[in-house]
Formats: structure tokens, sequence, C-alpha cells
């Protein structure tokens, strides 16, 4: 299509770039900015070059943060005992959301994957066994493998259990099964078989 406007052509482009963002959606996205009044869009511009400013990588568990470490890792009240093995930062966020989780965080920065060429040395595994030393302060008792329900997080999960089985007392993974609310005729084969084995003593 052609646009009587570069910056416009530009703009449709570079948003079309966003993850699950299509060129409609960039499209009215740009039509949007372009009505807003310039202090929105330069607020907006401002926020995005922050972001690259300040924004970090954690030392510790390699979640994004402000400050380092970040306020997960300096929180004294954490348990200490317990990591929980995410692929990427949004997944702590997640957890975070359901005030369920006392512990702390490892973010792997993704998952295996052969296809893609992703293999160990790509991820953040390296710095989750130096978390696990016994020099490191309070001893670790229990990892949570909390990976997403796909065939890389699978082949990441049964990775790390294998790995870390010798050198931590506890090595578990997120429970899945029927989600809250849906029919068990709905349900797909492997989402049944994961609730199954999965099962609770009420």
């Amino acid at each position: 299509m052609l646009y009587t406007s570069p910056a416009l052509e530009t703009l449709i482009e570079r948003l079309s770039g966003l993850p699950t963002i299509g060129r409609k959606t960039a499209q009215r996205l740009a039509l949007f900015l372009l009505k807003q009044p310039n202090e929105y869009v330069q607020g907006l511009a401002m926020s995005i070059g922050e972001l690259k400013q300040r924004v970090r990588t954690c030392s510790v568990c390699a979640n994004i943060t402000e400050d380092d470490p970040c306020p997960i890792c300096r929180n004294s009240k954490r348990d200490r005992s317990i990591i929980c093995v995410v692929e990427e930062p949004n997944d702590v966020l997640v957890i975070e959301r359901t005030n369920e989780f006392k512990g702390l965080y490892h973010v792997l920065g993704g998952s295996l994957s052969p296809l893609e060429g992703i293999g160990p040395e790509d991820l953040k595994i390296r710095e989750l066994l130096m978390r696990l030393s016994p020099d490191t302060g309070e001893p670790v008792k229990e990892i949570i493998l909390a990976m997403d329900p796909n065939v890389e997080g699978e082949a990441t999960t049964l990775y790390l259990a294998k790995l870390l089985r010798p050198i931590v007392d506890r090595v578990s993974r997120i429970a899945r099964g029927i989600p809250i609310g849906s029919d068990l005729e709905y349900a797909d084969d492997a989402t049944l078989s994961r609730a199954l084995e999965g099962r609770t003593t009420m």
C-alpha cells in the first residue's frame, strides 16, 4: 500500500515488528498516535527511551530490574531455600500476581530448542548452578521448574530435572491440568492426562 507520508509508513513498519502486532493493527496504532496531542506522543517516546536506559538484568536471578540486585532478590522476607525457575521475565510477573509464591526466582532467558540452535550454553543454566553452590549462603532445598507447557518447555524441564536432582534435595514442577471454569469434555488428551497424574488428596 502506498502512503502519502513516509513517516507514517516507517512507523507502521516498526510497529508491525512488535510481537502479536500485524500490519492492520500497526496501521490503526499509527493513525491513533497521529491524532494524539504532541505531549502524549512525546511522553510515549520518552518512556520507551527510559526503558532502554534504565532497565537491566538482575545479576542474581536475571529478571528485569532498575536496581541490581532486583527487589525480589534483596527482600529478606523471601524464602531463600526455594527457587522457581522460569523461561522469561514475564513468567515472574504472572507468578507474582498470584501472591502465592514467597521464594526466589531464576530466569533462564528462553528454553532449549535444537531447531532454533538454542542449547544449554545459551541459557542461564550455569548461573543457576552457581547459585546452588554450598558457599553462596543459605542452602537451596527445592527447585520448582515452571516452564511453558510445550515441546521446548518439556525438553528444558527434563534436562534441568536430570541436572539438578543430584544437587538439590527436591526438584518439582508446577502442576498442569484442567483450568477452573472449563468443562472436561473440551480438555485435550494431554491436558487430561497431566491432570490425572497431578491429582491431589482431598
